[in-house]
């Protein structure tokens, strides 16, 4: 891959091509908490005292007084502003400034609670946010969607930092970052100025639950940059293509009729998952296990358990293998 233009360097994993759809999943965790989630991310006007909370949060957008080039520019040139809170529904908070600035701060952006998604009264803890002064940076602007988008977190670093960064970051390349934010799509990670995001499907060559069985709140980790788009300030990121890709190798190191040791992961009714090694998993069918008549695989295997197992089958290329449980090995 040609990542300077004219320089050739191979790297021991593709790098994925991401598109719009992939995209999506940034505004995923915010979206799941409210119907009206998405209208609540478009450029709102200043409410009117008689106008309630509630209202507020289901306005469609409203674009006809936005100065659309004052937000683009201080956008580009990455600006610190201030705005204040006018109103927040459980995808997170609205906001207005000056010369008609106003748009929607999404809740993993807001430093005080990132990273508590699971919070057991969401609305109270946005509400006590009403009426506050917040200094933000635009991390989007999308004039054809009628949304701008704040962050409170991308204000912590320097103005200017993010237009710096995009130059220096490009596809291929390794940095380090911090973990800011844990969600069920993923992991956002700041590499000094930008936020980047792991998501879940480039946390690990194996199967994940959920981001946080991978890493932790504030933990500084080496990443790959797999796509950037410095016009809606977003850096794809991977974890797992910091190491090769276990598969690659499967067909040598687990050959079909040895026995190996494993653990299981998962217990399903049909079956039971087996680790062989970090992103290996094989699948021990039901049919492959000394099971008596009225039992299950519950019945004998628990997660975290340590077994043998024969390989039956390896198929690199869909990341599957076929392992049969051992009692005698």
């Amino acid at each position: 891959m040609d990542i300077n233009g004219n320089t050739k360097r191979k790297y021991e994993n593709a790098i994925p091509v991401t598109d719009e759809g992939w995209w999506e999943s940034v505004l995923a965790e915010e979206k799941r908490y409210s119907s009206s989630a998405s209208r609540s991310q478009h450029v709102l006007p200043k409410p009117s005292p008689a106008i309630s909370k509630k209202q507020e949060a289901t306005q469609p957008a409203v674009t006809m007084n936005a100065d659309w080039e004052l937000m683009k520019n201080l956008y580009r040139e990455d600006h610190i502003l201030s705005v204040k809170v006018i109103g927040h529904n459980r995808g997170g908070l609205l906001v207005a400034g000056d010369d008609g600035l106003s748009g929607f701060i999404p809740f993993s952006h807001l430093v005080e609670l990132a990273g508590k998604s699971d919070l057991a009264d969401r609305d109270i803890s946005l509400e006590g946010y009403e009426g506050k002064a917040l200094n933000v940076k635009i991390i989007e602007c999308a004039q054809e969607e009628g949304r701008v988008v704040f962050s409170e977190r991308a204000a912590l670093s320097e103005a200017g930092k993010r237009s710096e960064l995009f130059q220096s970051l490009q596809a291929g390349a390794r940095t380090t970052g911090t973990v800011t934010n844990i969600t069920d799509f993923g992991v956002f990670v700041d590499l000094g100025g930008v936020e980047g995001l792991i998501h879940i499907s480039e946390l690990s060559w194996g199967r994940v639950s959920h981001p946080n069985q991978i890493v932790s709140l504030g933990q500084e980790i080496d990443v790959q940059v797999l796509d950037l788009s410095a016009e809606r300030c977003r850096v794809a990121l991977s974890l797992k293509r910091m190491v090769q890709n276990p598969w690659e190798r499967a067909s040598t190191e687990f050959p079909e009729g040895r026995i190996l040791p494993a653990e299981i992961t998962s217990v399903l009714s049909y079956g039971a998952f087996a680790r062989l090694e970090a992103g290996v998993e094989g699948l021990i069918h039901a049919t492959e296990m000394p099971i008596e008549a009225g039992q299950t695989p519950r019945d004998i295997l628990a997660e975290g358990q340590q077994v043998q197992v024969r390989v039956l089958h390896v198929d690199p290329t869909h990341q599957r293998m076929g392992l049969s449980l051992q009692t005698n090995p």
